[in-house]
């Protein structure tokens, strides 16, 4: 990227915020010579030759706006190769002068009933409606049935949510390098239950019980509600490309 191109610097969604990590973001892509452009993510990310996405918030909606140009997360959480705000300059010096690699994390596309549609960046989740009420799920891949359980919900994470709720529900981390999901029953009424690392292809969830109500949130947003017998389909969204400079953190390790 040369000197002269346009970087979008994606902060909170709520209109007039403006973090101070988000403003010194700013302050460095026109120190590095480049045009800032901040604004909403669906304002930004088809305006800019780069994004700099400050905070989780920030990058899911940022991956939600399918860039196909290089992202560079600032203080973004666990599950991504995060650039902590203390080293901000440098992160986005590097990105402007092109001095970084592509690390391609993937999108999740979902389908309820040939009716909803959305795209999840970290997790997809079936979760009763009230807090603490168990309903009951079942997990199918390839046409083939993989479990049925009782339980609060279940969590479908990619490799950078595999980190987050996903992992506090007892799931495995996943590298960003895995092509595969998590999938982890949220509160299950049963103790010895598993824990799956799935391909997505042919990957289907589904309400088992008319009791109680049950959401499809994807990522940090209530899609929908999801009807028992209702099949739930996911399937690979396309990916977001993630910029990796030096002072990139791992996705497992933060200081």
């Amino acid at each position: 990227m040369s000197d002269g191109r346009v970087v979008g610097v994606v902060g909170p969604e709520t209109a007039g915020v403006e973090t101070a990590v988000e403003a010194a973001g700013a302050t460095a892509v026109e120190a590095a010579g480049a045009t800032a452009n901040p604004g909403p993510a669906t304002a930004v990310v088809g305006e800019s030759d780069a994004v700099v996405a400050v905070g989780e918030a920030a990058l899911l909606a940022v991956a939600r706006a399918e860039p196909s140009v290089p992202v560079l997360p600032v203080d973004a959480g666990r599950g991504t190769r995060s650039v902590a705000a203390a080293d901000v300059d440098a992160a986005v010096e590097a990105l402007v002068a092109g001095e970084y690699d592509r690390e391609a994390h993937p999108l999740v596309a979902v389908t309820v009933a040939d009716r909803t549609t959305a795209r999840a960046f970290a997790d997809v989740m079936l979760v009763s409606a009230e807090p603490a009420e168990i309903s009951e799920y079942a997990v199918a891949a390839g046409g083939r049935t993989v479990a049925r359980f009782r339980a609060d919900g279940v969590a479908v994470a990619t490799p950078l949510g595999s980190s987050g709720y996903a992992a506090r529900a007892g799931g495995p981390v996943l590298s960003p390098s895995v092509e595969a999901v998590a999938v982890v029953p949220v509160a299950p009424f049963s103790t010895d239950l598993g824990h799956w690392v799935l391909g997505l292809d042919g990957l289907c969830l589904s309400v088992e019980r008319d009791d109680p109500a049950v959401d499809l949130v994807a990522d940090d947003r209530v899609v929908s509600a999801v009807e028992p017998g209702e099949t739930v389909r996911l399937s690979s969204g396309g990916s977001v490309p993630v910029a990796v400079v030096a002072a990139s953190e791992s996705p497992f390790e933060r200081r």
